[in-house]
């Protein structure tokens, strides 16, 4: 007949559950934080197009990596404390086969990793495509993959791990992530910067839609119009679009200068971004050493069209963008015939 001390605890077996799950996350946004972040900070012109302007994607695979790590690593520290925890009791013949057969599969899932980096590594020596962003990369990977392997090693002798060494990896595991998410926020800038990038993304593309339909009023009448107002239509629905800080008295001007020259103004809170980007808008994860090779020259040579561009560039504070219209490119519309 069996005993009590040979039965799944069903609260221990959730626990190893918990810490494989919180684990694998952690691990996952960790290196997606740092390989997006070195992709911002040493973009390789290779993979890259050089754009004007600032986009709302331009860094959610930051923000994402950002956000699961902000609340899954904490709950990773909290189970693994109550995981060790129940470890040093005593511990029931099935819940110690579940909690070896955990171990090994996170030594497994790390000696994979490493091995993966380690022949990656070897294939972009030989085909020249060392930079500094792929070798951070690398050691990166090598480390995360190092700490979560040393620690779980120790794990798998309990009564010779004491608790204090335990302590000592959280705060090793913690001090690399907090590193990463300063090094992300130095290179992604603060919610605040994020902000008003994005505000300033909203006034070009308003600005833009404001001198097409100048253009489009030019074509059919063959005169600028006189004000704003004059652009709004009832069967169009369009609407004259509006500074989105407009309660702070900001508000978009426009100027008539001559019969097809005209004047488009507005207030911007920080200089227009500009230099090489590397676009993952369509994707993500963790793409271990693939950021240099032909898999990033296929996602990232066509750059998703940013809000702006150079003939947008602008510094903080109040800019205008004199136009001109020129009929060879935006010819009148002719008119109907009349019977």
């Amino acid at each position: 007949m069996e005993t009590s001390k040979s039965k799944l605890n069903p609260g221990f077996f959730f626990l190893c559950l918990g810490v494989l799950v919180t684990l694998i996350a952690s691990v996952t946004s960790f290196l997606n934080l740092v390989f997006e972040t070195l992709n911002k900070k040493f973009p390789d012109v290779l993979n890259a197009s050089y754009e004007y302007g600032y986009n709302t994607y331009q860094y959610e695979n930051i923000r994402s990596a950002l956000a699961t790590l902000i609340i899954i690593f904490p709950i990773f520290i909290l189970i693994s404390h109550f995981w060790k925890k129940y470890s040093f009791g005593k511990m029931g013949s099935v819940d110690e086969v579940i909690r070896k057969w955990m171990i090994y599969l996170i030594l497994f899932l790390s000696s994979i990793v490493v091995a993966v980096d380690l022949v990656v590594l070897v294939r972009y020596f030989v085909s020249g495509e060392i930079t500094t962003r792929f070798l951070l990369k690398v050691l990166a990977t090598l480390v995360t993959a190092g700490i979560v392997g040393i620690y779980y090693i120790f794990e798998l002798n309990v009564k010779g791990l004491k608790s204090r060494a335990g302590t000592v990896f959280a705060i090793v595991g913690s001090i690399l992530v907090v590193g990463g998410m300063i090094a992300s926020f130095m290179v992604m800038g603060s919610p605040m910067q994020q902000r008003q990038l994005r505000l300033d993304d909203r006034r070009v593309q308003d600005l833009q839609s404001l001198q097409w339909q100048i253009i489009s009023y030019w074509q059919q009448k063959e005169k600028i119009p006189t004000s704003l107002t004059d652009l709004k239509d009832p069967i169009s629905s369009y609407m004259v679009p509006i500074d989105p800080e407009m309660e702070k008295g900001m508000v978009y001007e426009y100027r008539a200068i001559d019969a097809d020259t005209f004047e488009l103004c507005a207030t911007f809170a920080r200089p227009m971004p500009k230099g090489w980007q590397e676009n993952s808008y369509y994707g993500g994860g963790v793409r271990p050493m693939m950021a240099e090779g032909d898999m990033a020259v296929s996602s990232s040579s066509m750059p998703y069209p940013s809000g702006g561009n150079d003939s947008w560039d602008h510094q903080a504070g109040r800019t205008c963008f004199e136009r001109t219209i020129d009929p060879d490119v935006y010819p009148p519309f002719e008119k109907p015939v009349k019977y």
